[in-house]
């Protein structure tokens, strides 16, 4: 999403690219190392204020490896890019619109397994299924209480912002951003569908709690059926907070069935632990055009699993300019370690 409307508020071993700034020796761990369990490899500015067929390259608001290993990048004005893993650099673009051929504020991206593309939007919100070239194939239902008001009880700009398959690819969950009315601040949901032959069809909602002032703008499914949770926010004249969380849905609620979640007994929330803050990740020499409480941190809203090996996973995140000339599109490439 567009963060100052709303606050004043790919494989393992991902080949580093000629244009990644250097982390430094691959034996200097504990010179990357944001956390105890994460580590910051390498990032680009690359493609910032680029363009790409006459394209705008930037508001990349989601990241997902694609069958081929390539890379899809989703832009929130209804692109969808896809990126070679080596270089970062465009290959090939297309346009997506709704029903009626109105922009999307494109936010969320699954390669299916099939390679179609399922894509949110924020607007309504919904999650459509796009052919390669950018067809519409089909739409997915959505909570009546998840839409925005006052067709439901949602605010614009802030719902279906993540979108992630678990693994075995049976399940798809969305993370709404923040609160719909009713709810306690902070806490958000995750809705589910389950795959129904070649449908996906409304099943369990769980709900999760924010840290204070900060929103959910992505989930990644990891290999063990977890989810790496990003927490964005952002502060006029101090700048973005950034944080990685790990969360487990085992034994938490379902709470579709629960009209408002207002800490009361008996409904138990995603589990959730802290895997870094990237203000603690070392800056590699980044520079920010705007203060920063540290100047690698920008408005970073994509996140990919990109391969994992020998316990870590390769992540691969990303940084929505929102065409401003104070914001950067940045890549972040990092290895993360599982409680």
């Amino acid at each position: 999403m567009r963060l100052r409307t709303v606050l004043a508020t790919v494989t393992a071993g991902l080949a580093a690219a000629t244009t990644l700034t250097a982390a430094g020796p691959a034996n200097a761990q504990s010179s990357n190392a944001c956390s105890p369990a994460v580590s910051l490899q390498s990032f680009s500015d690359a493609l910032d204020k680029t363009t790409y067929e006459g394209m705008f390259v930037g508001n990349l608001s989601a990241l997902a490896v694609d069958r081929d290993g390539q890379l899809a990048a989703l832009s929130d004005r209804s692109s969808l890019f896809t990126l070679d893993r080596t270089t970062l650099q465009p290959t090939s673009v297309v346009p997506l619109a709704d029903e009626n051929g109105a922009a999307l504020d494109s936010e969320g991206l699954v390669v299916d397994r099939d390679g179609t593309r399922l894509v949110t939007s924020e607007t309504e919100p919904s999650i459509r299924r796009y052919s390669r070239d950018g067809r519409i194939l089909d739409r997915l239902p959505v909570p009546d209480a998840l839409k925005v008001a006052p067709a439901g009880r949602a605010t614009s700009n802030q719902t279906f912002e993540g979108l992630t398959l678990l693994p075995g690819g049976h399940t798809l969950l969305a993370s709404m951003e923040y609160a719909i009315s009713g709810d306690s601040s902070g806490i958000v949901r995750f809705q589910t569908w389950e795959r129904k032959g070649s449908h996906f069809e409304l099943a369990a909602q769980y709900a999760y709690r924010s840290d204070a002032g900060l929103g959910v703008p992505e989930v990644a499914a990891t290999p063990d059926g977890r989810l790496l949770v990003l927490e964005r926010g952002f502060t006029s004249g101090v700048g973005n907070t950034v944080r990685l969380y790990v969360a487990d849905l085992r034994h938490a609620t379902d709470t579709s069935g629960i009209e408002n979640l207002t800490g009361q007994d008996g409904v138990r929330l995603a589990r959730k632990t802290l895997l870094a803050d990237i203000a603690d990740c070392p800056s590699l020499g980044a520079t920010a055009k705007q203060p920063q409480p540290n100047p690698l941190l920008d408005n970073i809203e994509g996140l990919a699993v990109t391969g994992a090996a020998h316990g870590r996973l390769s992540l691969l995140l990303v940084s929505d300019d929102n065409q401003n000339a104070v914001q950067t599109t940045r890549f972040y490439r990092l290895t993360a370690r599982l409680p």
